[in-house]
């Protein structure tokens, strides 16, 4: 079972005008990303514990592995490449149809705070395997509630599909 993930939003919340973020400890925060204490480095066990193959899905590219692994004590995962921005498709969010064919047919968690039904209904139609396209409140990133909607999911779909690449 492949997990994509983005990282602003559903790993660096951001936005929410109702509370300070907590800030964590972590790795030195390299220059450039001091929104990078936002993140709970309890997210890369929690991540871990779901069995899926994670990947990333997420602008960040290369520098995911470069900074956001280290700090939540993750190796290196794979990255989905993206078209350029005169390649992508509408009306769905411009990362649906990448990730339905970096998936390759096999089933996939994909957790991002720009999922819409347009995204879901066109990966509906268009992908053979179960799929859970699961939207993050980008104000308050991953959260038990979250964890508990993935956790039933793979519950009943992940079967003898985890942790394949």
């Amino acid at each position: 079972m492949l997990l994509f993930l983005d990282v602003d939003g559903p790993l660096i919340p951001f936005g929410a005008a109702d509370r300070a973020y907590p800030l964590h400890d972590g790795p030195p925060v390299p220059a450039g990303h001091p929104l990078l204490p936002r993140l709970d480095p309890a997210l890369g066990p929690r991540l871990t514990a779901l069995g899926c193959a994670l990947v990333w899905a997420t602008t960040w590219m290369d520098d995911a592995n470069d900074c956001i692994a280290p700090w939540l004590g993750l190796p290196p995962l794979p990255v989905v490449r993206w078209p350029d921005a005169d390649e992508r498709p509408g009306p769905q969010y411009w990362k649906t149809r990448t990730l339905a064919d970096w998936a390759a047919g096999r089933p996939f968690v994909w957790v991002d705070d720009e999922i819409t039904e347009a995204d879901r209904a066109w990966i509906a139609v268009h992908h053979p395997a179960p799929t859970l396209p699961h939207r993050v409140d980008h104000r308050y990133g991953l959260t038990e509630a979250d964890f508990a909607v993935l956790e039933e999911w793979l519950g009943e779909h992940a079967g003898g599909a985890r942790g394949r690449v």
